[in-house]
């Protein structure tokens, strides 16, 4: 069964898109949802587009940690992952404070601005109907995504913006429980793992390799490459691809 206009078969690889928007609760969740797909798009000559809702604020296990130094480094390191991954398209950081991620009125003002203005064929994020999710950013920001989606495609949803209405033709949602439609990234898995490992404020909490001046821990970071390879492994598996992204598809949006 196919799955749209853009999808060049059932369930599988859509065309590349000219513009795609990836929207993360925090700084690297887009590079863990979606990476590899956007890595691919990107050599194809989609322009890539990142839009972060949080300032990653609580991304470390350290209390120590300097709350506007970690907020800069992990910008800095999101702007650094987006351009490894290629796209050349921007990075806009919303700063709601990590851990406090609300949808309110504001907040879908603010993402569907800019889906009217970056105006995507594609848009990726969380998907919001996870079960069993413990982190209320990452439910929130699917639904900030969705709610953008309906409020960009509407001209009488925040008529202020001055920006005419624009509606996507594809959404993806990563983290899905079921998920429909996968991508194949055979031949970006480095790609990704190069944009994930910009991410370096994040090895210890969200990668579970310790770090120190010298660099990280070898074998802790070959154990991430292998957990990331099993992962791409297990959703190309019934394709026989190498290395896959999955996602819910949706369009008719």
């Amino acid at each position: 069964m196919a799955h749209g206009p853009m999808a060049t078969s059932a369930g599988a690889n859509l065309e590349t898109p000219k513009v795609a928007l990836a929207v993360g609760a925090h700084p690297d969740d887009v590079e863990f949802g979606c990476g590899g797909t956007l890595a691919k798009w990107a050599a194809s000559g989609c322009r890539v587009h990142h839009l972060v809702l949080t300032d990653g604020s609580k991304g470390t296990w350290d209390p120590s940690t300097d709350r506007d130094w970690l907020v800069r480094t992990r910008q800095e390191e999101q702007r650094e992952a987006s351009r490894r991954l290629g796209g050349g398209g921007d990075v806009v950081f919303l700063g709601r404070v990590d851990g406090q991620l609300e949808v309110d009125a504001n907040l879908r003002s603010e993402v569907s601005y800019w889906i009217r203005s970056i105006r995507p064929d594609v848009v990726l994020g969380h998907d919001p109907w996870k079960r069993y999710r413990l982190h209320p950013d990452h439910r929130n920001a699917g639904f900030a995504v969705t709610d953008g989606i309906v409020a960009a495609r509407d001209p009488h949803f925040f008529p202020e913006h001055g920006i005419p209405p624009h509606r996507p033709e594809a959404l993806l949602l990563w983290e899905a429980d079921e998920p429909d439609h996968v991508e194949d990234v055979t031949g970006f898995e480095e790609i990704k793992l190069d944009a994930l490992l910009a991410h370096q404020s994040q090895f210890r909490s969200t990668m579970k390799i310790e770090a120190s001046d010298a660099g990280p821990d070898l074998a802790q970071l070959e154990a991430f490459k292998l957990r990331l390879a099993g992962h791409h492994a297990r959703a190309g598996a019934d394709r026989g691809w190498a290395a896959a992204e999955a996602f819910k598809l949706m369009t008719n949006l």
